[in-house]
């Protein structure tokens, strides 16, 4: 697998995992590779900063052992304020949309929890009122509520676990 930072022709900047860098080569001369935030296919490698791992048995160039941390000097204070990139904010106009969104659901909707599947069925049959809901379900529950003809759709985010 590969990761790749990306950015489309309207400037949107994310990052994707393939299987190969010829894997990534083949979807997007196919037009299948889109940006995440507006669709665009027009997308391209953008420059991004390489993965490197110390060695297991980290040596200096010449043979020498790498110089281990003294243990009496003190770690760096750790900033009691969240910086830029911080997981606190999101970092993209992609991510505030997302935040938006699940603002939105969380605000308009009940939860209902791991039954959400039974409160949807029920809903459709009429024998609960009708109302946004939102919650878990397994993937065969959700299946069948597609293939009885009852409304669902997965939502970008994994709700936050709250009691019923």
């Amino acid at each position: 697998m590969i990761q790749y930072a990306l950015k489309c022709a309207d400037g949107h900047s994310f990052d994707s995992w393939f299987q190969s860098a010829g894997a990534y080569d083949k979807l997007a001369k196919a037009g299948m590779v889109s940006c995440v935030v507006c669709g665009s296919t027009k997308v391209e490698k953008a420059i991004m900063t390489p993965r490197v791992r110390p060695a297991r048995s980290a040596k200096s160039g010449v043979g020498e052992p790498a110089v281990e941390p003294q243990p009496n000097v003190p770690a760096a204070p750790v900033p009691s304020v969240p910086t830029q990139g911080a997981l606190s904010a999101p970092a993209t106009p992609a991510e505030q949309a997302l935040a938006d969104m699940r603002r939105k659901v969380e605000e308009n909707s009940d939860y209902v929890g791991k039954d959400f599947a039974e409160e949807a069925r029920a809903m459709h049959l009429g024998d609960s009122p009708e109302r946004s809901i939102y919650g878990e379900a397994k993937l065969d529950d959700a299946k069948a509520l597609i293939e009885d003809g009852i409304p669902v759709m997965p939502l970008p985010f994994m709700p936050n676990r709250k009691t019923n």
